[in-house]
């Protein structure tokens, strides 16, 4: 009979650093094409909606990770600047489904881009291409892991 004895240490020394980096670097991507009259969690929003729309307050808050009403806030005030509408779901008109206006997704998708293009100048100016090639092949096996 075998005992389990759990995870190598070498794993959990990945896991660890894999889940640490990950959050330090999500939060610096996110800040930098955030801007400056929203918040980060209003930012979120506005990029979850790009993929999105047509999503209600609770599944809005259930993906990010924070209480409905807090959700319902950062709603109201992206709503206030025009970013985003409200509109009744056609298939039960009970539920109100968050959707992008015209200025929400020029915002969002400039948001994504001004993200994208500071991580791609950061990887430039701090890595050699051997690294680069480093960082490509570890996020196949990141991949694999969030795929799986």
């Amino acid at each position: 009979m075998s005992e389990d004895r759990g995870p190598a240490p070498t794993a959990v020394r990945a896991s660890q650093e894999v889940r640490a980096v990950i959050g330090r670097l999500r939060r610096r991507i996110r800040a930098a094409g955030d801007p400056a009259d929203l918040s980060l969690p209003q930012s979120s929003v506005l990029a979850r909606l790009i993929d999105n729309d047509g999503l209600t307050t609770a599944d809005l808050a259930n993906v990010e990770g924070i209480r409905h009403q807090s959700m319902a806030a950062n709603v109201a005030a992206l709503a206030d600047l025009g970013l985003v509408e409200r509109r009744r779901d056609p298939g039960d008109g009970r539920r109100m489904l968050i959707g992008l206006t015209a200025e929400g997704r020029r915002r969002a998708e400039e948001g994504r881009q001004a993200r994208g293009e500071w991580l791609a100048a950061e990887l430039q100016k701090q890595c050699t291409e051997d690294e680069l090639q480093t960082v490509i092949t570890a996020m196949a096996v990141l991949r694999r892991l969030a795929d799986d």
